[in-house]
């Protein structure tokens, strides 16, 4: 069910780690924000501020990255950003002394765990959605991305297809939920090829990664002595960035997303087309029910608001 409150943080919650790509240590702290401020990335090496939303993006190859017309970037945000779609959080500041989010374990579970220690409250603001009205379609050479129409909330359906042996042709689908989100996404790790990994460093890529943040994949399997943690891992993976990446439009989405063999660049230019677009969505907001109706099984009830581009 959707939610009909926004939603901020009920404590600040602080993490540290190395940045995968970087290289570099960097400590983020989560705040509580209030309502309409939506995920706000602060920089206190520098005091510059960034908002996540579509007109931030300067880099979507193999991390997104955020950045305003004068401040400096923050780097490899979808799997916090993936963590406050997934659970259901509108609202926070993001404090960090460094240029790239920490990968942590690879994956978002220790974003959520520390969601679960800040708690998640809601605030007395309505919520917005930015649903979908028509199909959207971005196709490359090898696969496609593509947003259309459902009123049930946000679906997801990814398939990816490698032809190294571990990996192969995978699908995942679902219904989001934080239920959902947690048992089947949030545990799942980034993954990388080690016949990449000098083009990588050269490029200056992956400085960070090792066996403990990244499923490393030789020409003989998988190396990691741990193995996989769901059997279909990789697509969960690719699944979750997809979720922080769409997280991008500034808003919740009601609409279903399909991709073919996408990533970080394919997911961000579905949702920039998707805003280049006005006939193609609309902003709705959630009718807080009288106090007297509130029940566990108070429906969404959505009611049209004056147009504006989300990411103001």
């Amino acid at each position: 069910m959707n939610a009909v409150r926004q939603t901020t943080l009920g404590d600040c919650v602080t993490l540290s780690g190395v940045g995968v790509h970087s290289g570099k240590r960097a400590r983020l702290s989560i705040a509580p924000a209030e309502a309409d401020t939506g995920i706000v990335f602060h920089r206190i090496d520098s005091a510059q501020s960034v908002r996540a939303c579509r007109g931030a993006v300067r880099g979507s190859d193999l991390a997104t990255v955020l950045r305003d017309s004068s401040g400096p970037a923050v780097s490899t945000v979808e799997h916090l950003l993936a963590c406050f779609s997934g659970l259901g959080v509108d609202n926070a500041y993001v404090e960090i002394d460094g240029p790239e989010v920490p990968i942590l374990d690879g994956s978002a579970d220790e974003f959520v765990a520390a969601v679960d220690e800040a708690g998640v409250v809601e605030t007395n603001r309505a919520r917005r959605y930015l649903r979908v009205l028509k199909t959207v379609r971005v196709e490359t050479e090898t696969g496609f991305g593509e947003l259309s129409p459902y009123d049930f909330g946000f679906r997801l359906e990814v398939e990816i297809d490698f032809a190294h042996a571990a990996i192969g042709r995978q699908r995942f689908a679902a219904t989001m939920s934080p239920g959902v989100f947690r048992k089947e996404l949030a545990a799942a790790r980034t993954f990388g090829f080690v016949s990449d990994v000098e083009r990588l460093w050269q490029a200056g890529y992956a400085l960070g990664a090792s066996l403990d943040n990244t499923i490393c994949l030789g020409e003989d399997g998988i190396v990691n002595t741990t193995g996989l943690r769901y059997s279909d891992e990789f697509v969960r993976h690719k699944a979750l960035d997809a979720i922080g990446d769409l997280a991008i439009g500034g808003l919740p989405l009601m609409a279903r997303y399909r991709s073919y063999r996408g990533g970080h660049k394919l997911n961000f230019a579905v949702v920039d087309a998707l805003l280049s677009d006005r006939s193609a969505y609309e902003i709705v907001e959630a009718r807080i029910p009288a106090r007297r109706s509130v029940s566990s099984n108070a429906g969404l009830v959505t009611v049209a608001v004056p147009a504006y581009a989300p990411e103001l």
